[in-house]
């Protein structure tokens, strides 16, 4: 049988660079509590980024739940169905009410043209998602955040390291959540980090995910443990060094997928932005039934056949699944389009050690006409 082909894989530093970083850790036995490794690698972080403040998380989840109350965001948010779950589950947590809003089908983020109408006097915040690493439309969510008085969460989960105009995309908004899990083309096996412009804000972040504390005998707010051990931080520090080695080769892989599927019918998939710098986190292709000849659920269960486990993200819509499905905004008559790619949406595999030989495997799969 051939080799499994995962949707992604990770990419881990040297294992003798990182026994070493370990072999300190040993040594200090200070092993979380914000130590050196710690401080260093957010020192690091903003600089490879570009940003000013980043505070880090155990993981992006948190690091979302922890952003949307340190904004002392309530009521209403304005957010995607097309999305990871932990996105809307992040508001449920916070007691927030999810109002989702449709998609543009040219770059899968929310359609800000359908935002305004979902404003309510509830309404205190819109959190868009830059899929796949896509970035937002940033200059009309901000137009509408400021006529009304919203804050701005972005979740940047896919968006390691992207740029516009050679600007950091992280800056946008009133903070950014990032995701360090194994499956993102940056990870510290599991991690995350919320990005401000802020210097006070990201000191009551860091409160918050260290139980509230502001010194060992205060506590200045209803905080939770998010916070980054030291084991992680020196693997994060050790990503940095390899990571734009990572995303050439997910470049490459990319632009290889495209060269093969240029020419097949019924087979789409996007290019690159113009002014953007990608990531290459995710290769989605949306296969449209009628000109190709089978079904995105056929191609999804004959690559699994031959033991390739493409990912139909997002599939279901978190707007689909039983925790939201009541909610008015969660009608399929509200979300055309996200329903519609949602169908018809794969994600193939992609990551820096996928060889060519690999991809051809898979293309030619895919282009098979037969069931």
């Amino acid at each position: 049988m051939n080799k499994p082909i995962t949707v992604t894989q990770p990419s881990l530093p040297e294992l003798e660079e990182y026994t070493e970083l370990l072999k300190t850790i040993w040594e200090s036995k200070i092993i979380t509590n914000n130590g050196d490794f710690h401080k260093q690698f957010e020192i690091e972080l903003a600089k490879y980024l570009k940003i000013q403040n980043i505070s880090l998380f155990s993981n992006g989840t948190l690091a979302l739940i922890v952003a949307l109350k340190a904004l002392r965001i309530t009521g209403e948010v304005i957010t995607t169905p097309y999305s990871f779950v932990a996105s809307t589950h992040a508001l449920h947590w916070n007691d927030i009410k999810p109002v989702f809003c449709d998609i543009n089908e040219h770059d899968f983020n929310i359609n800000p043209d359908k935002i305004e109408a979902l404003i309510t006097p509830k309404t205190t915040a819109i959190m868009p998602v830059h899929v796949y690493g896509n970035p937002c439309n940033k200059e009309k969510i901000q137009k509408i955040a400021d006529i009304y008085g919203l804050k701005v969460i972005y979740d940047a989960a896919h968006a390691f390291g992207v740029e516009c105009n050679n600007k950091s995309i992280l800056n946008w908004g009133d903070l950014s959540v990032l995701s360090f899990h194994a499956t993102k083309t940056f990870n510290t096996v599991e991690g995350g980090a919320i990005v401000t412009n802020d210097e006070k804000l990201k000191k009551r972040i860091d409160y918050l995910k260290n139980f509230g504390f502001a010194d060992e005998t205060t506590v200045i707010g209803y905080g939770i443990n998010g916070k980054m051990n030291e084991l992680i931080a020196a693997y994060g520090l050790l990503q940095l060094k390899s990571i734009d080695t990572q995303i050439e080769k997910r470049k490459q892989n990319v632009n290889f997928y495209r060269k093969l599927l240029t020419n097949i019918e019924g087979i789409t998939f996007l290019n690159d932005f113009e002014n953007i710098k990608h990531n290459f986190t995710y290769f989605p292709i949306l296969i449209d039934k009628n000109k190709f000849g089978k079904t995105r659920e056929q191609v999804y269960e004959k690559l699994k056949e031959n033991n390739i486990f493409a990912r139909r993200y997002f599939y279901p819509l978190i707007s689909q699944f039983n925790a939201y499905k009541e909610l008015p905004s969660a009608a399929i008559e509200n979300l055309p389009v996200a329903t519609k790619l949602t169908k018809m949406v794969l994600c193939l595999p992609l990551y820096a050690e996928l060889e060519c030989e690999d991809i051809e495997r898979i293309v030619k799969i895919i282009s098979k006409k037969s069931s």
